[in-house]
């Protein structure tokens, strides 16, 4: 009698967290922003927010003048894009050095565009210091750190 009830209990058990694999296995993380980043049309860096930090490096080394970063920021909920959105670049003292504004996007297009030729020049007259990419919305206002810039 006592191996019976045994047995029924793990059985039970073990359906259990099948039905919790089953169930949470295949579902969205909750929670997580993400990003993207674009040289041209190229996948350069695709994040989450919950990645370590020295994971994030934008290698600019291969960039023309005339290639464009693109960015999409996705919140996690919905709606996904943020509004009131802005690309900051700062030292690491927390100095602005540059900051792009965006409008809030309405249409299948939530990327944020910025000329390399400007990041190059930042990294240029900044050569000392190491640069940082930032993104910041009404959703988010204290930012994301995105990325740290090397363009050597």
């Amino acid at each position: 009698m006592k191996s019976t009830t045994f047995h029924q209990a793990y059985t039970r058990l073990f359906a259990l967290i099948m039905l919790c694999f089953t169930a949470f296995g295949f579902t969205n993380y909750v929670g997580l922003d993400s990003y993207e980043i674009y040289l041209n049309n190229k996948l350069v860096l695709k994040q989450s927010v919950n990645q370590p930090l020295n994971l994030r490096v934008l290698q600019l080394g291969s960039a023309a003048p005339t290639d464009l970063l693109r960015i999409t920021y996705k919140h996690c909920h919905t709606p996904n894009t943020g509004t009131d959105r802005s690309i900051v670049v700062q030292d690491e003292n927390g100095n602005t050095l540059k900051k792009w504004t965006f409008a809030n996007a309405h249409d299948t297009d939530v990327s944020m565009t910025i000329p390399v030729k400007e990041l190059l020049r930042l990294e240029k007259d900044h050569a000392a210091r190491d640069l940082s990419l930032h993104y910041a919305s009404r959703e988010l206002p204290k930012g994301e750190t995105l990325a740290f810039l090397k363009v050597k």
